[in-house]
């Protein structure tokens, strides 16, 4: 079952990627759907652990419909027609040479093509940094190794944005072919990557220091991690570096980044990772049955012997694609998940139905029932109308209605009240949501580079924007990459994001917290995280523990406290609300 499994998965990603279409994904078509759990018992036999697999659920969503268009204001060079669209007429337009925008301003450019991810950083001496991979140098790298490397990934000084400079292109061999997995911990200064793509290559991981210079990134270790690699995930609090592969997850200890070591893997599908402030919660976005996993991941990021992760819960929804990743959220102090797909294909079962999946915003208050409460997609992304647009109009990718006009990547400047969402979709560019009201998001923003631009020999003149946005609140920017025509740094207006730095009336908490550990005798010590970072803690009495949450913004923040005691060590967890005083989350 297993190699069935694997081959159908790897034939329909390769023969979509390349143009064809198998016969089970005919548009329109679905396939047999292949019993929901036969490769993970296959891979048993080879003694990583595989979690006990929940029900999925399929909750109650609001009505799809795309979000209202954005309301372009002076200076804006707006392109006509549907919501999203760039067909043939608008590409072969005397227009198109300058593209088009709306609410957003160029401020620069740099010319070498880029790939799924974009960062940002600013080091401790004050240098600002950009990051981005060029994993779609060779669009056939995406699914095979006979695609060859990509350059590399670029660094840039960004000290003067209207001038980008580049300082360094890094290209050991996880750098050269990293696919989805460029990552970034800016609590440490980390930037690392695993090899891989959609179908081959194993999960050989490099780890750079970028604290020291931004603009010269040190390598301190390159490391097999797994035998797979794809998408990845960094943990808050910069120790562990997650890694996800369509056949497996792994957690790499990076504590030292000179010599990380892999202590945990699992048998699940998995594609971009997510976790949680603590770092005990992770969220997986399943790309072969299309499902978000929640993950208790609690036990790895204690560093337990033989650890155990389980699962907590398995969201699906009405118009699932491929998920690619997730961006938890905090908006008005209720947790929300960013969730977007990739394509409009399945793998399982193996569709082609003009779904295209875009992106949504899910409920998490009750992780173990998390259900969609928004959508956030265009009108070309409506199914009708992606089906008239997708194989019509001009694409960079092989003429399928599997690629055009799907969302890729999407990302937010903060995980607090973070006012906006920046996506890219390809042919539409970069789009912008206002999710202050996350029920009812609306567009704000959108910028379609010039696809007579291109940048990469041969590329057709569309766009093809796959990556994830970075931000520069200060200077109301963002950086994203398009496959064909560079980096970019625009700025937005004003209207369009209105709190760049956060509400105004954002607080900040004063709190103090007595924590009893109770039925333990005397404390005689503890330690205490909040949020995952070790804090200082008071000893009060026989039984208290004080904690400071002072200087926080406003946010729900767990406390842990491991306390030695009179009868050994007790673990106690709290979560609070840091600008409620008296009050604790639920």
């Amino acid at each position: 079952m297993r190699w069935t499994h694997v081959a159908l998965v790897a034939t329909t990603a390769l023969a979509i990627a390349t143009g064809a279409q198998p016969a089970a994904a005919q548009s329109g078509l679905v396939g047999p759907t292949l019993p929901t759990n036969d490769l993970q018992n296959f891979l048993k036999l080879d003694g990583y652990q595989t979690p006990l697999r929940l029900p999925t659920q399929h909750n109650p969503e609001p009505v799809l419909a795309p979000v209202p268009r954005a309301q372009c204001g002076a200076g804006s060079r707006p392109l006509a027609g549907m919501q999203g669209r760039v067909d043939t007429a608008a590409a072969t337009s005397t227009a198109a040479a300058d593209g088009w925008t709306c609410n957003t301003t160029l401020v620069s450019r740099h010319p070498t093509p880029g790939g799924f991810r974009v960062w940002r950083y600013t080091d401790p001496a004050g240098h600002v940094c950009a990051y981005y991979d060029t994993s779609l140098f060779s669009r056939l790298n995406v699914v095979s190794a006979l695609g060859g490397p990509s350059p590399g990934v670029v660094v840039l000084d960004m000290a003067d944005p209207a001038h980008p400079k580049q300082t360094a292109i890094l290209t050991d061999p996880a750098m050269l072919a990293p696919h989805e997995s460029l990552n970034l911990n800016a609590r440490r200064g980390l930037l690392a990557a695993e090899m891989g793509n959609g179908a081959t290559l194993p999960g050989l991981m490099s780890i750079y220091d970028i604290a020291a210079d931004c603009r010269t990134p040190k390598l301190r270790s390159t490391f097999l991690a797994a035998p797979f690699g794809h998408e990845s995930g960094f943990a808050p609090d910069g120790r562990t570096f997650w890694i996800g592969g369509g056949q497996g997850i792994a957690a790499v200890d990076v504590s030292d980044p000179s010599r990380p070591k892999t202590i945990w893997t699992g048998n699940v599908f998995a594609h971009g990772l997510n976790l949680s402030d603590d770092g005990n919660t992770m969220w997986d976005a399943d790309p072969i049955d299309g499902d978000l996993i929640t993950f208790d991941v609690s036990q790895v990021q204690a560093r337990k012997a033989d650890p155990k992760v389980s699962e907590i819960s398995r969201l699906t929804w009405d118009t699932v694609s491929i998920p690619q990743n997730t961006a938890p959220l905090r908006i008005g102090g209720k947790p929300y998940l960013l969730e977007f797909d990739e394509f409009a294909f399945r793998f399982n079962p193996p569709t082609l139905d003009d779904r295209a999946g875009a992106a949504r915003i899910i409920d998490i208050a009750d992780p173990a029932h998390p259900r969609v409460v928004s959508n956030l997609r265009l009108e070309v992304n409506m199914r009708a109308a992606h089906q008239e647009a997708a194989t019509a109009d001009p694409s960079e990718l092989p003429t399928s209605s599997a690629f055009p006009y799907g969302a890729h990547y999407c990302a937010v400047p903060r995980e607090d009240d973070p006012g906006i969402v920046a996506c890219s979709f390809l042919n539409s560019g970069l789009r912008v949501f206002d999710i202050r009201d996350p029920l009812h998001p609306k567009e704000v923003a959108y910028f379609v580079s010039p696809p007579t631009a291109a940048a990469a020999s041969g590329a057709a003149p569309a766009d093809l924007a796959f990556s994830q946005p970075a931000f520069d609140p200060a200077r109301r920017e963002i950086y994203y990459t398009d496959a064909t025509t560079g980096f970019y740094d625009l700025r937005l207006d004003a209207s369009a994001w209105p709190d760049p730095l956060g509400p105004p009336a954002a607080c900040v908490s004063s709190r103090v917290v007595l924590i009893h550990v109770p039925g333990a005798g005397r404390v005689r010590s503890a330690r205490v995280t909040v949020a995952g970072r070790r804090v200082r803690a008071r000893l009060v009495g026989r039984t208290g523990v004080r904690v400071s949450l002072a200087r926080l913004p406003r946010r729900t923040v767990t406390v842990r406290i491991v306390a030695r005691t009179a009868h050994g060590t007790r673990t106690i967890v709290r979560r609070y609300h840091t600008c409620r005083p008296g009050t604790k989350a639920p």
